[in-house]
């Protein structure tokens, strides 16, 4: 995937990223609170197979992913771990923890 450099283009370009397989079975609505320069709300539903990014926040996400934008935009690129940005608290997760975990697989990270 090629990088990103700002949270509206990696939304934008998250179709691209979905790996179907890795969403089998998978129902859920994960929303996105991503303040600071470039920043922005989106949510991203995930149902069986099929995805769908929205701009604003979810009325129930089923788990809620919360970091400054461009720390985000690093973990996007792959320069920064995703595990090691949420036990260092820069990423805060809400809501169904095990459902935020597949994440990764559903859209993973790196160049």
């Amino acid at each position: 995937m090629p990088r990103v450099s700002s949270v509206k283009e990696y939304f934008d370009t998250l179709p691209a990223r979905f790996v179907t397989g890795a969403s089998k079975g998978v129902n859920a609505v994960f929303q996105f609170n991503l303040p600071g320069d470039g920043g922005g709300t989106y949510h991203v539903e995930v149902s069986d197979g099929t995805m769908a990014v929205h701009e604003g926040p979810a009325a129930s996400p089923t788990a809620t992913l919360q970091m400054n934008a461009q720390e985000y935009i690093k973990m996007a690129n792959g320069d920064l771990n995703g595990m090691m940005a949420f036990m260092s608290g820069s990423l805060k997760v809400t809501g169904n923890m095990m459902l935020a975990q597949k994440l990764q697989a559903i859209f993973p990270q790196g160049a």
